[in-house]
């Protein structure tokens, strides 16, 4: 129980009986400070930091495993936590009389899908290790590097988690092997592929810079279910979902918790758009119906460009005929007031979308789309739309 996300939700003066106290809660791109059910990872990953509990710094690693497994949650929660312990620790230490210190360890969370050239991972790791604001322009990536060796040495070293590698127009592994390669710098790097898979473009493995590997294995069922319920009792009022639906749902998300999530989120979307006060078996089937099996993340989604997240939006709203096609869709989505882009850069971002998996071209029999010697295919989201068309309307 998080008693400072109950108090505040009091101190809010939010209702008892609405139906959602907290959509944030419910999100799968959400990740709570105390995540459940990866005891076994928590502990694997604990191991592998040990050296830096004596100031020493550890083995680069690999965290693996697939989506909805909790990888980031767990990985992110504990170099909060660590951050959070070591700051502590080194103010109460300077107000000591030791003649010398013990080394300094940071701990950076980075994301990729943020962070995805070299200039923007140094950018993200100083700005997390010094107070003042590290500018975003006017300063080279040379610059960043050596400003951020000055900042590691001595007494001072750093650990950086690099999450959401080898994703398209993310950093790959040995890129961040090469560009992290200092004295007083270890990292550990988060994806989803398995250690032997070859990066991409590449013959070396993913893993092959690495000197630990950890597997983090879908959820089990029963650790499902008490997700579920642990986000229902949070984000929802009391008994507004039965436990027999979230049972259902952790079956039918086969242990994948960010596809589960977005059923709960979704069908509480659809239960507001009833005016109910509770979810029912019909809602959550309509959170089901919105979730593409398989699914592609929605943080990796809500990543893309502003303007492209305006896109798929749009594209939402769009009915059957209009999406029958790439060409009608672009002729569609080229009359939107919303979107201020010329036909041809709407119809290129759509291939370059389906290219990355976010949407999913089904080939037609049409023949009004046969522009630069594609076959014509219509358009389905292979994203959780419910989730997406909420949390974009949102940040809007």
């Amino acid at each position: 129980m998080d008693l400072d996300e109950r108090i505040e939700r009091r101190r809010r003066g939010e209702s008892e009986r609405a139906l959602v106290r907290d959509f944030d809660v419910l999100s799968p791109v959400t990740h709570l400070t105390e995540p459940n059910g990866r005891g076994p990872v928590l502990e694997r990953l604990l191991d592998v930091l040990d050296p830096t509990f004596g100031g020493d710094l550890p083995d680069d690693a690999y965290v693996w495993g697939p989506k909805g497994t909790g990888k980031s949650a767990v990985v992110s929660a504990l170099f909060g936590h660590l951050s959070e312990r070591n700051a502590r620790r080194q103010s109460t230490i300077l107000t000591t009389t030791r003649a010398v210190a013990p080394p300094a360890t940071l701990f950076v969370y980075v994301d990729a899908r943020d962070a995805s050239s070299e200039f923007a991972l140094y950018h993200d790791i100083l700005d997390s290790v010094v107070d003042e604001s590290v500018p975003e322009g006017g300063v080279g990536t040379d610059d960043l590097r050596d400003r951020l060796g000055e900042e590691l040495s001595g007494t001072t070293q750093a650990v950086v988690a690099v999450d959401h590698v080898n994703e398209s127009n993310a950093l790959t592994t040995p890129q961040i092997d090469s560009l992290l390669d200092m004295p007083s710098m270890a990292y550990l790097v988060v994806g989803r592929d398995p250690p032997d898979a070859d990066v991409p473009g590449s013959d070396e493995s993913v893993a092959a810079r690495v000197d630990e590997t950890i597997e983090v294995p879908h959820y089990e069922r029963h650790a499902l279910v008490d997700i579920l319920t642990q986000r229902a009792s949070l984000g929802l009022a009391r008994n507004a979902v039965s436990h027999t639906d979230i049972r259902e749902v952790a079956s039918w998300a086969d242990g994948d918790a960010h596809d589960a999530l977005a059923v709960v989120f979704g069908a509480a979307d659809h239960a507001l758009e009833r005016g109910d006060d509770r979810i029912t078996t019909d809602d959550i089937e309509v959170g089901m119906d919105a979730v593409p099996w398989p699914s592609v993340s929605l943080g990796r989604v809500l990543a893309l460009p502003e303007n492209r997240r305006r896109i798929l939006r749009r594209l939402l709203e769009l009915d059957a005929s209009a999406v029958s096609s790439v060409t009608a869709a672009t002729d569609a989505l080229t009359a939107d007031p919303h979107i201020d882009l010329s036909a041809t850069t709407i119809k290129r971002v759509l291939y370059e979308l389906a290219e990355a998996g976010v949407v999913k071209r089904i080939e037609t029999d049409d023949d009004d789309d046969r522009g630069l010697g594609r076959p014509p295919s219509r358009l389905e989201p292979q994203f959780p739309t419910r989730v997406f068309r909420r949390l974009v309307d949102i940040d809007d």
